[in-house]
């Protein structure tokens, strides 16, 4: 079916321009990845690897923190950045809440101070994480260690997460899907041939032969529960909650069989990625704490390694509180009764008004909860297998990247079916016009 649409699309020449476009810009941020930042010893971070939160900023940088390249920052700071100013949204600062009211005008002045707050947080985070890699790796990352260096490293860093979120926005503006999430995907997509290598050499050149008939069944079984983990999370991804609907002045063309789609994980795969932003925060703070030693940096750490049981249970209720957050950022009570009410329509059952807000809200936090659930079982479950069954450290954030992946591309095609669909729609008004 995907590529049926997207045989279709590409007869289409805005279409194929906004496809082609979205490969040129992902083309160069893939070159970019590969830019090791001026004054490190790259390779030196091949010891880090088995750091969890090490793998979490390959995960968001879209695989640009192996090699320390000047995007090494990704888009980590601009989505801090949007948790801070979501937050503050929630009655908590007036101005953003005013803002939140104003509609275009304020949706831009939010994403202008977005920006700037992304600016403060890249350069931090870019001074923290790299002193923080320097002290893991033995002094090994830096080749001359001092404060200018540090500072010229921020600022390539910071410039570097500034260009990956201006490419973002180009894809999101001219190109084709999410741009945040067009870059995770790229980074992930780049990874799964070292991924399926690792799993060859694993389990069939690093074996001896009468070893060989086991390999086969372990990666058997790994294939057909990938493709398990697949069919359930595209089959939530995709499902809906339909709340029907009744029009009181039943509009021309409107169907008195109307309905209030929801989807059953309304916050998507968004919280997941919150979650693995803010597991990266020890690497900031590492440097601060004084050393490796520490027993505050042990506590950090162990909260916030996703390979113990305290860390799997931090990254949880992480996942949870983010959902039920953006599920309310998401699908506004509030701005949906008011909507319904404009349309002259009401839920079957349910009054107009202050009813209807309640209603929704009630069944938005039942639905939260399935969509919480659900992403910290695919999430977790990965990290379980691999610790239970001691497979490659690539495996434990396979959970996350496979949202992504499903996530990006049930939308991608959602938005290729609305296209096609639109210009249908256009085509056969147009003919009528004529008529």
């Amino acid at each position: 079916m995907f590529f049926k649409l997207l045989k279709d699309a590409l007869r289409i020449k805005n279409l194929r321009k906004k496809i082609l476009f979205t490969i040129f810009i992902i083309f160069v941020f893939r070159l970019g990845t590969h830019i090791t930042v001026p004054g490190i010893n790259a390779q030196s971070l091949a010891q880090l690897s088995d750091l969890p939160f090490l793998n979490m900023f390959n995960l968001v940088s879209g695989n640009a923190m192996k090699n320390f390249s000047v995007f090494s920052m990704g888009v980590s700071p601009y989505i801090t950045a949007s948790i801070v100013v979501q937050l503050l949204q929630m009655d908590i600062l007036p101005k953003f809440v005013e803002w939140g009211k104003q509609g275009e005008v304020g949706r831009r002045k939010l994403n202008q101070a977005t920006r700037y707050i992304s600016l403060v947080l890249a350069f931090i985070q870019s001074v923290g994480i790299t002193a923080g890699f320097n002290s893991l790796s033995g002094a090994a990352l830096v080749k001359t260690p001092n404060i200018q260096t540090y500072a010229l490293i921020g600022c390539i860093l910071t410039a570097g997460s500034v260009v990956v979120t201006w490419l973002g926005e180009l894809i999101s503006d001219k190109g084709y899907g999410n741009g945040v999430s067009m870059i995770i995907f790229s980074g992930i997509v780049s990874s799964l041939p070292a991924a399926i290598s690792n799993i060859y050499e694993d389990y069939f050149v690093n074996v001896r032969s009468t070893d060989i008939g086991n390999s086969f069944i372990y990666v058997a079984i790994l294939v057909v529960a990938v493709l398990l983990v697949v069919f359930f999370t595209t089959f939530i991804q995709q499902a809906e909650y339909k709340i029907p609907i009744q029009y009181t002045k039943l509009a021309q063309g409107a169907s008195s069989n109307s309905y209030l789609p929801l989807k059953v994980n309304p916050a998507g795969v968004i919280p997941v990625i919150f979650a693995s932003s803010i597991t990266s925060i020890p690497s900031t703070i590492l440097p601060f704490l004084g050393g490796a030693n520490k027993p505050w940096l042990n506590t950090l750490q162990m909260l916030f390694d996703f390979r113990t049981p305290v860390g799997m249970v931090v990254y949880a209720v992480l996942i949870i509180l983010f959902s039920f957050f953006y599920t309310f950022v998401q699908v506004n009570p509030e701005k949906t009764a008011e909507n319904l009410q404009k349309s002259s329509a009401y839920i079957i059952g349910v009054r107009p008004g202050r009813e209807t807000e309640k209603y929704m809200s009630a069944l938005l936090k039942r639905l939260a909860t399935i969509g919480a659930l659900f992403l910290a079982f695919i999430s977790l479950t990965p990290i379980l297998a691999q610790q239970l069954f001691g497979l490659s450290s690539a495996v434990a954030l396979g959970g996350t990247s496979l949202l992504i992946l499903i996530s990006t591309g049930i939308d991608g095609m959602k938005q290729l079916e609305g296209y096609l669909l639109k210009r249908k729609y256009v085509g056969f008004m147009n003919t009528n016009t004529t008529k």
